[in-house]
């Protein structure tokens, strides 16, 4: 199924199709509440107005519907550093296990190398995110813009250098992401 997709940036009219997608797959992996959660985290960042190059949805589609989808949303250091957050992801419950999340999310991190991003970091499950080039890292080299709850799951990955520079001063994030709960 993998061969059949298509990797691209998501449009407007595609909104509620990508926060019914974060819905349904977070709610069958971890519960009714969580998927309501990030289907209003996922509905926060795609009406919330936004520079165009601070906000980049990418989703992963076939003949017929959306199967997978990323946010990847600037964070803002006091310094003006290059750096996204990828979060949060989803891949349809009937298309796990097929490659579809480490192809959307390479693709991502392509189209932001490509524009001359330095780092992407997420907050999740290294077992997963290593298998696209992410490796943990502590908050002396890049602080989260929250507490996190589980800093073991800070990970970061360098688009323009073999290794990441530490950053100084703390982030701000997506007014989307800006909520503990999440973190």
């Amino acid at each position: 199924m993998k061969d059949l997709m298509n990797y691209l940036l998501a449009t407007p009219l595609q909104n509620e199709e990508i926060i019914t997608l974060f819905r349904q797959t977070f709610a069958n992996s971890e519960g009714k509440e969580e998927g309501d959660m990030i289907a209003k985290l996922v509905s926060d960042f795609v009406s919330s107005p936004s520079k165009e190059d601070d906000l980049h949805v990418f989703v992963a589609t076939d003949e017929t519907r959306i199967v997978g989808s990323i946010i990847l949303s600037r964070m803002h250091f006091p310094k003006g550093e290059d750096v996204f957050l990828l979060s949060p992801v989803a891949v349809a419950t009937d298309c796990h296990g097929q490659g579809i999340g480490q192809t959307l999310i390479n693709v991502g991190l392509a189209a932001l190398k490509a524009q001359g991003v330095a780092v992407v970091v997420t907050y999740g499950d290294i077992n997963f995110y290593s298998k696209v080039g992410f490796a943990p890292i502590c908050e002396t080299q890049i602080q989260a813009p929250l507490t996190l709850s589980y800093p073991e799951g800070w990970i970061a990955q360098p688009l323009q250098r073999d290794n990441i520079e530490p950053i100084s001063g703390k982030p701000r994030c997506s007014a989307a992401l800006n909520n503990p709960d999440y973190w």
